[in-house]
């Protein structure tokens, strides 16, 4: 099954907004937002976010909530799926190591042990 369409900058922003709220009207989105555009363009892309999957609304006091139909943490996994489908050849590991090579130094070692225990969930589970 194939995930929600990828998303612009001005949509990642509403569906930030949305994630944080839990749900907004459109009046709401447009007061968060950063660099505005109008509240039209607003109304349009919560069109374009329901079209794609992201969004469902609701009437709510003669106005449309608009919540987002993922969880944070499954938008999360889809985003980051897309992004090492396109920029690291589907390779988890290059997408790691691309993250891994200048910062490695700054991890701390409460999170290079966290590194350590998903690898070698990994390993096991691929056996």
């Amino acid at each position: 099954m194939k995930g929600p369409a990828p998303l612009s900058r001005r949509e990642r922003q509403i569906m930030d907004i949305l994630f944080r709220r839990g749900k907004a009207t459109a009046a709401e989105i447009h007061q968060d937002m950063t660099d505005r555009p109008s509240y039209s363009a607003v109304r349009a892309q919560l069109r374009t976010l329901e079209d794609k999957g992201h969004v469902r609304h609701e009437a709510e006091d003669l106005r449309y909530v608009y919540l987002p139909t993922l969880a944070p943490s499954k938008a999360r996994r889809t985003a980051l799926q897309h992004l090492v489908d396109t920029f690291f050849g589907g390779s988890p590991a290059q997408a790691a190591a691309a993250l891994l090579d200048d910062r490695s130094t700054q991890l701390s070692q409460q999170d290079l042990d966290g590194l350590s225990e998903l690898i070698e969930r990994a390993r096991k589970e691929g056996k």
